[in-house]
């Protein structure tokens, strides 16, 4: 059976494609230095997906994408900048990064692809997001409630 991607090798692996399409290379020490973390949970994390077929990597020479990698990497990316694009749709965009980064890793490439199609309708006509606004929710609706405790409500009232 393949290795199926975490969320952190799904991180990683972002990373890796967004660095090589900026500079054409990447060294452990540009990720580490891009992702924040010690150079040794690099190296870890550049064994595994480097034995997932994801990498290619040769001590003390750089890193590079396998098509499977270049694959996934260019998804990882699309996939983060199309939900960015989706929640910015909202007048309640409110630390749109931190809430891509909370669920990305949980939507299927085919969820994906409907959030695309609606991202492309909302934005082929401005007039339709206002539309959408004035759609009122059913008086039964959870939304209705306060919801305070709920993780979510740590993104609309912090600081």
């Amino acid at each position: 059976m393949e290795m199926v991607l975490t969320e952190s090798m799904e991180d990683y692996l972002e990373m890796f494609y967004r660095i090589v399409a900026q500079q054409g290379y990447i060294r452990p020490i540009d990720l580490s230095n891009a992702i924040k973390v010690k150079p040794s949970s690099v190296t870890r994390m550049i064994k595994k997906l480097d034995e997932a077929g994801f990498i290619k990597y040769e001590k003390y020479r750089n890193i590079a994408l396998t098509e499977k990698g270049m694959v996934y990497g260019r998804f990882l990316v699309w996939r983060d900048e199309k939900l960015k694009e989706f929640f910015r749709l909202s007048p309640e965009n409110v630390k749109v990064e931190e809430q891509v980064e909370g669920v990305e890793h949980y939507i299927t490439p085919e969820t994906m692809k409907f959030i695309h199609k609606l991202i492309l309708y909302f934005s082929a006509d401005p007039g339709r997001v206002r539309e959408l606004e004035k759609v009122e929710c059913p008086p039964d609706d959870p939304n209705r409630e306060d919801l305070k405790y709920l993780r979510a409500w740590l993104f609309r009232h912090s600081g």
